[in-house]
């Protein structure tokens, strides 16, 4: 197995030897430098993994050296972790925007050293395996499906993404918003600087203004180093703040301020950081009915709403089913090493004819199962692990569906569902959704043969 080659520059004698027998005892191949000059002279006769290099040196300092170092070809270049003994945050952002991994402040914690040289390691390699991958793929993000609401998003897509324009995707749970917001990064001016993704519904309300904007050093319990923001993180590309109509509406006027003035304050500091950030948001929500309930604020929903962008469910949009359980084959069968699957014309008629409550992402999880759980190569409608119960409303024609009781359950099921979906199958927290009791939404669930997950 390859060992990690690593080069320590620092002008101070004890800490190369330091850090240099600290690596070498965790199996680091490990030479020193003493000098910026040094360090690229280093670099130019052989390959490292990664560089420890501190922002202080005689001659051409650390911040140079850096600078120099991205401007050797991915992916000969070296990782980089910069040192310092009196660091600012002005400094540790400098450092990251010019391309360092991380930034580690002296005296040096030995066990925090090789953490992080571990994993700025990690880091290369997942990098120089998604240029691998990048290279044997097209160089746009795959945005599967030739129906007419499809063909209209991908038109929708060349004209906006090109513009600095604020994006607003509406959509339901599992239709491919995330997707959609890295399309919009990827084919604009941006796409070479940082797509930074935040989930405002799993981030508790107390941690996410801090998540958002960064903290000073004890400015809350809890507080033990500075941290700089997703916001800050994302300077010069693209924020997506996912799931924006579960934020607080106190962090609501925060993000206003920021998209105002593209400038905020980290929790704790007296002075304001200014960026230049995109911002690309998405929703399973209806904001405007939140709007008139008192949950969200008009003037961000304006703000954000400048592009907006619908991502129309799976069930508007079956004739790109076929494809897409194509190419969701193709995916796991290569991930997984298995022989090529094909549908048979029943199987895929059963595919075509489910309502998809959870949309791509259901379809998505179900052709793994599928490859996962059965080695034949033709996959047939007893390999389509759909609840019979489910399967057959969906495939029921409209016109037929019988009594009012009938068409009022059919009803029920297919909200339940798509609750279920929402909350990612949480019986506890879909009952609170509907104000039942859990008891009762078990009972309503099995009238209904609706089975929950494990």
């Amino acid at each position: 197995m390859k060992r990690v080659r690593v080069l320590v520059v620092d002008d101070e004698p004890g800490i190369r030897q330091s850090l240099k027998g600290v690596l070498e005892d965790e199996e680091f191949l490990v030479a020193t430098a003493v000098s910026g000059e040094a360090c690229l002279d280093a670099l130019r006769r052989e390959p490292y993994d990664i560089v420890l290099l501190d922002v202080w040196l005689p001659g051409i300092d650390g911040m140079e050296v850096l600078s120099r170092i991205q401007e050797i070809p991915f992916p000969e270049r070296p990782g980089v972790v910069m040192i310092s003994g009196h660091g600012t945050i002005e400094t540790a952002v400098k450092a990251t925007k010019l391309g360092a991994f991380d930034f580690i402040e002296k005296p040096l914690n030995a066990e925090k050293v090789c953490v992080i040289v571990k994993n700025a390691f990690q880091q290369r390699r997942l990098e120089i395996e998604l240029q691998r991958i990048r290279q044997d793929r097209d160089p746009h993000i795959k945005i599967i499906g030739e129906s007419v609401p499809m063909k209209a998003l991908r038109q929708q897509l060349s004209l906006m993404a090109a513009t600095n324009g604020r994006v607003l995707i509406f959509g339901e749970s599992g239709t491919g918003k995330e997707l959609i917001a890295h399309a919009i990064h990827s084919m604009s001016q941006r796409a070479n600087e940082a797509f930074i993704e935040v989930n405002c519904a799993a981030i508790p309300e107390e941690l996410i203004e801090s998540e958002l904007f960064g903290h000073r050093k004890g400015s809350f319990t809890g507080a033990v180093d500075d941290k700089i923001g997703k916001f800050q993180k994302a300077d010069g590309g693209t924020i997506f703040l996912d799931e924006v109509g579960d934020m607080s509406l106190k962090t609501q006027a925060k993000v206003l301020r920021a998209l105002e003035e593209q400038r905020f304050e980290p929790v704790g500091a007296s002075n304001s950081v200014q960026v230049d950030v995109r911002v690309v948001a998405a929703t399973n929500k209806n904001l405007e009915e939140q709007i008139e309930r008192g949950s969200f604020r008009e003037d961000l929903f304006y703000r954000l709403n400048v592009i907006p962008f619908y991502v129309p469910p799976l069930r508007e949009r079956k004739e790109d089913i076929p494809a897409l359980a194509d190419h969701f084959l193709r995916e796991f069968t290569t991930a997984y090493g298995r022989k090529r699957k094909e549908l048979t014309p029943e199987a895929l008629r059963i595919l075509v004819d489910y309502h998809w409550p959870g949309n791509v992402r259901e379809l998505r999880n179900l052709v793994e199962r599928i490859v996962i759980m059965n080695p034949q190569v033709r996959v047939d409608a007893r390999h389509i692990p759909i609840h019979p119960t489910r399967r057959a409303v969906y495939e029921r024609p409209p016109d037929r569906l019988g009594t009012l009781q009938e068409v009022r359950e059919a009803a029920e099921r297919d909200y339940i569902l798509r609750k279920l979906e929402e909350v990612k199958g949480n019986v506890t927290r879909t009952a609170e959704l509907l104000g039942l009791e859990r008891s009762n939404l078990y009972r309503k669930m099995r009238s209904l043969g609706i089975v929950p997950r494990d």
